[in-house]
């Protein structure tokens, strides 16, 4: 693709959340800085809440990668799971054998069995959730009485919730109140500014390899906030077509040209009106077709 035209060795802007790209803005520090301390204190739900990608899934993964020794995690990165499909799931992760085969009780039974042992051998035991919202109702008061589990001084299993604003809504309903009563911790994340959106945009093409002065002005980082509203994901979709398109016209800087293309091509982002119809068609369709084409030509 573009990646020998840049020197770099990796795609900079790829929507996996990958830890190696982790910068630590603010937002995601004082999230992370939330969890691990919640964390300590052994005490029912936490929860992380922000809107379609903003950064949940990779401070999930950076939790998962940075949590104590002492601590014996289960994560379910995909919640849209039954009351039974949930307690399963859970038994799973923690090791209990033949979780497919027991009933729903006895299976509950298991599990409390297992948590208990891995008490008895100084481990506490963290249910993380990615994309909580999907949970089914049922499911969600299952989860609740996961942390009914405990001895006489400490909750057996906690249990992180990762989650768009739409658990919120859930929560705010009367048959939540008890779950929402028990989340003792939570963050919500916020969008980058313009000079984080700078920043991050730097950050990920010099863990990419490049090496050199900024390919993004610091005139396109700003429009890029504008438009993207500082959501990194969205960030990303638009860096990575103006490289393409910049790469696609040999050019070795990106434009402003190739901005107004990418933001032609970019569904979610603000429509900010300053550049008629004829100009963004044109351009976006011609320009994104011609560098796509080149890119099938010309090897990395």
């Amino acid at each position: 693709m573009y990646l020998y035209h840049f020197g770099l060795k990796e795609l900079p802007f790829t929507l996996t959340p990958n830890t190696n790209f982790y910068l630590g803005l603010a937002p995601h520090n004082e999230a992370l800085a939330v969890l691990l301390t919640a964390l300590q204190t052994g005490e029912g739900f936490i929860k992380v809440v922000g809107e379609v990608g903003t950064g949940k899934t990779l401070i999930c993964r950076k939790l998962l990668n940075e949590i104590p020794d002492h601590f014996k995690t289960a994560y379910i990165p995909n919640p849209y799971l039954s009351p039974d499909e949930l307690r399963r799931a859970v038994a799973t992760e923690l090791g209990v054998e033949g979780a497919e085969d027991l009933s729903a009780q006895l299976l509950t039974q298991k599990i409390q069995q297992k948590l208990l042992e891995l008490h008895a051998l100084g481990h506490s035991v963290v249910l993380i959730l990615d994309e909580t919202q999907a949970l089914p109702d049922e499911s969600l008061e299952a989860l609740r009485l996961f942390t009914n589990l405990e001895t006489e001084t400490r909750k057996l299993l906690q249990v992180v919730m990762f989650a768009q604003p739409e658990l919120d809504e859930k929560l705010a309903e009367t048959k939540f109140r008890q779950l929402k009563q028990r989340i003792t911790f939570s963050y919500k994340l916020r969008p980058m500014t313009e000079a984080e959106v700078e920043q991050y945009i730097n950050h990920r093409m010099e863990c990419a390899g490049y090496k050199g002065q900024p390919v993004f002005t610091s005139s396109l980082c700003r429009r890029i906030t504008k438009i993207t509203k500082g959501v990194p994901r969205l960030v990303n979709i638009l860096c990575h077509k103006m490289l393409i398109l910049s790469f696609g016209k040999g050019r070795h800087k990106v434009s402003h040209q190739d901005f107004v293309a990418a933001v032609k091509d970019t569904e979610g982002v603000q429509n900010i009106g300053l550049f008629n119809r004829y100009l963004f068609s044109s351009i976006a369709l011609a320009s994104l077709a011609a560098a796509v084409y080149l890119i099938w030509r010309v090897p990395v």
